[in-house]
Parts: structure tokens; C-alpha cells; sequence
């Protein structure tokens, strides 16, 4: 082979190595979770679901259910989607006020355990707590590193004493953003961009496994909602990325099987 036909075979495979369709993403799992609803924009992530048959968690909140029977609707439906796990997201979300709900450790379990009975689910549950990246799961668990130390050492006995009523927290390694009105900040080319550097340097939870945080108020019609969520999942399928059950994500040591919420 000449030095020239040497090099430019060199360059194509380069190119090749570099495209985003060849990113090298087999074995790298996306899983989908979605916070806050049922609200605007939750009948759309419901849709796209459904239309592109890839799993998702939808943490839901207890008093976004009693809002109205077009709310309690919305949970009905998800249930109703093989696919997709309903879970805990707390009765309140703190009323957006996260220092003083997590102040009381015992109102903290009241409220997650009252979330519970509304959202209709039993032990185990998956759950995400509201403002907190936190993980606490049967064989690992993580903090949420971005408190001062005071406020770690208060909090983290109310990670605890949830996780000791059976829930199995969840957090998140990445997050697609969202201003104070709900719109998305990335665009999805950006944000596609964004998941293969970070799965570049492997940097989650688990190797080659990142939990994707998304909102429910963020795929809005308003917002082209459905056309951009459909756009990111249709974009890592085509990436080689594979979606992930969040229920296959933490195997329950003690028996070798993963552990089953009774969220349908």
C-alpha cells in the first residue's frame, strides 16, 4: 500500500472512530427517569413512551395527583405501560423548601410514606427524594456532595431513616437542565453531545450506566415537548445506546434477583 493510500485509509478510519453513530455505545445504557408529574407535559412523555417502547422511572408527586382528576388520570395511564416504573417522589416536594424539610426527619417519612398511599404503591419503592442527589440502594449509596458539611450531617440521618422504610432511592448522574419557566436549556444536539463525553470518561454510579434526569413540565407542547424528547431517544438508539430498566439497576445481593416494586 503507498504512504498516500496508507494515510488516507488512516483519516477514514478516524472519521469513522469520531462519528456519532459509531461512538462506540454498545454495552452503554441510558436510563430515563422523569420528575415532578403528573403536570403539563406528562401526557407527552406518556406518549412518546409508549410510541418508542423504551423503559423510563417516572418519580410522580403525591399532591400533583390530588390536583385534579385529569392528574389522577395521568398516574392511571403510566400504570397501565408495561414500561414505564411509577415511583415515589414525595407527597409535597418540600413545598420547594428543602432546608426546612429536611429539619424533621419523622415529617420527612410522613411525607414519603403519605406519597405512597396517593401514588398507590406498596414495598419495596423506588423512590428519588425532592432537591437531593442521593442514592441509598440494597448494596451501595451515595450522597449529595454539594451541601456544606452542617447541613450533610443533618440530612443525611433522613436519607437513612427513608431508606429504612423501604425505599430504594435513586439520584441522578446527569441532568438535562431546565430554566425557572420549564423549558429545556440544551438543545438535544447539545445534550447528545454532552452523554458521549461523559460516558467517555465513565464517571456515574456504575460503569457505563448513566441515570438521566429530565422533568415533566420540560416537554410541553409549548416547548415542541414530544418532537425533542422523540428526538433524544431516536438519537441514542441510532448512537448504539441501549435503554435501561431502572428496576434491573441495583441487584438485591442477598438473593441474586432484583428486587420488584409493586408500582403496577
Amino acid at each position: 500500500m503507498s504512504i498516500g493510500n496508507y494515510l488516507r485509509t488512516m483519516l477514514s478510519a478516524l472519521a469513522l472512530l469520531c462519528s456519532p453513530l459509531s461512538a462506540n455505545a454498545a454495552g452503554r445504557v441510558v436510563y430515563l427517569t422523569f420528575d415532578d408529574g403528573p403536570l403539563s407535559g406528562t401526557a407527552n412523555v406518556l406518549d412518546v413512551l409508549a410510541e418508542e417502547q423504551v423503559p423510563a422511572a417516572m418519580f410522580m408527586v403525591g399532591l400533583h395527583v390530588e390536583s385534579s382528576a385529569e392528574q389522577r388520570a395521568l398516574l392511571m395511564r403510566a400504570k397501565t405501560l408495561p414500561l414505564v416504573t411509577v415511583g415515589n417522589h414525595s407527597y409535597s416536594h418540600a413545598n420547594n423548601h428543602y432546608r426546612n424539610y429536611y429539619s424533621n426527619t419523622d415529617a420527612v417519612v410522613a411525607d414519603m410514606l403519605k406519597a405512597n398511599t396517593v401514588l398507590g404503591l406498596t414495598p419495596w419503592v423506588y423512590a428519588r427524594l425532592p432537591g437531593r442527589d442521593v442514592f441509598r440502594l440494597i448494596d451501595y449509596s451515595k450522597d449529595d456532595l454539594s451541601m456544606d458539611p452542617a447541613r450533610y450531617e443533618r440530612e443525611v440521618v433522613d436519607y437513612d431513616y427513608v431508606a429504612a422504610m423501604k425505599f430504594l432511592i435513586y439520584g441522578w448522574d446527569f441532568e438535562w437542565a431546565h430554566s425557572g419557566d420549564g423549558k429545556p436549556v440544551q438543545s438535544v444536539d447539545l445534550l447528545l453531545s454532552e452523554i458521549d463525553h461523559l460516558f467517555a470518561y465513565g464517571r456515574f454510579m456504575k460503569r457505563n450506566e448513566m441515570i438521566l434526569l429530565m422533568h415533566d413540565e420540560m416537554f410541553q407542547d409549548r416547548f415542541d415537548g414530544k418532537e425533542k424528547l422523540k428526538a433524544l431517544i431516536r438519537q441514542l438508539k441510532q448512537r448504539g445506546y441501549t435503554f435501561g430498566d431502572i428496576k434491573q439497576y441495583d441487584p438485591n445481593p442477598y438473593t441474586g434477583t432484583f428486587i420488584r416494586s409493586s408500582s403496577k
